[in-house]
């Protein structure tokens, strides 16, 4: 399989997971808890997939890198979390850094 499809979904996964994390009010409800749980281990286990395809480096760079940018999108869109204009420079960061790593591995 596309081990960028593969990466796709382990971005979505960890970032349902985080979106869990915080749904599950630290830990304490049972069922987000346990969705949270499973988001993880299926984020790690696509994660695994894709290092035997791609540098870990940079996998491991665009999954925190889009995972974090997503995570802060959303808890201000999910969530009603500030929008400053340092997070949304601090997202355009991780994108142009999330970019120029992809561009590094063509050149």
């Amino acid at each position: 399989m596309n081990p960028w499809l593969l990466l796709t979904c382990s971005i979505v996964a960890e970032v349902m997971g985080t979106l869990l994390l915080k749904a599950s009010q630290g830990l304490t409800r049972l069922w987000p808890t346990l969705a949270m749980a499973a988001c993880y281990l299926l984020a790690i286990w696509l994660m695994g997939l894709v290092s035997k395809k791609l540098e870990i480096g940079l996998t491991y760079a665009v999954w925190a890198g889009v995972g974090t940018a997503a995570t802060a999108l959303l808890g201000v869109w999910i969530f009603n979390e500030g929008a400053s204009l340092m997070k949304v420079l601090g997202v355009g960061f991780i994108v142009v850094g999330v970019v120029l790593l992809n561009l590094s591995q063509s050149a």
